[in-house]
């Protein structure tokens, strides 16, 4: 019975993550969306921090939320950019600098730096033919804003959970 509890307050846990994260894209959709984004809702993608479940939450916030604002490829490419991201995320979950989860926050902006920018934009979204300067370009305008949702925003978010007793058995209960 007590197994059966744990796996219904993980299921639960993981679909309201899902959910924060489509309202966040949404609500902020001109910020989400584009080649040049600060999409605050790939704080989250820092959660897998905290259990294996919030990989599933995320992911499949990212993949509704590309399905109902964005386009086909974007779900494609977006979502396998923030699977990676969260699993080498989860990997890196003990890793600190200085009590932060710094190592932790660079997996999103690397992976959607070459997924999304270099790889997605690149080919799918531009007027001109690829090239490497563009790719590089591209790659640098999403991990900018990637920086800012993971490094900054999702940092801060971690250390919050951490600090606080009542958000860290929230977070982490079994």
């Amino acid at each position: 019975m007590k197994t059966n509890k744990l796996s219904v307050a993980r299921l639960v846990r993981c679909a309201v993550i899902a959910a924060v994260y489509v309202v966040l894209c949404l609500a902020l959709a001109p910020f989400s969306y584009g080649a040049v984004q600060v999409r605050i809702a790939e704080a989250l993608c820092l959660l897998p921090v905290f259990g294996a479940e919030y990989i599933v939450g995320v992911t499949l916030g990212c993949f509704l939320a590309n399905l109902l604002g964005s386009t086909v490829i974007d779900v494609v490419f977006g979502t396998l950019a923030t699977l990676l991201a969260c699993l080498v995320t989860y990997k890196l979950r003990n890793v600190r600098v200085k009590g932060l989860a710094i190592p932790a926050s660079l997996p999103p902006v690397v992976f959607n730096m070459l997924i999304v920018g270099a790889f997605e934009i690149t080919f799918f979204f531009s007027d001109t033919a690829p090239t490497a300067a563009l790719a590089a370009f591209n790659a640098v305008a999403v991990g900018i804003g990637e920086i800012i949702s993971c490094t900054v925003v999702g940092v801060a978010l971690v250390k919050l959970v951490e600090s606080n007793e009542g958000l860290k058995r929230i977070f982490t209960e079994k």
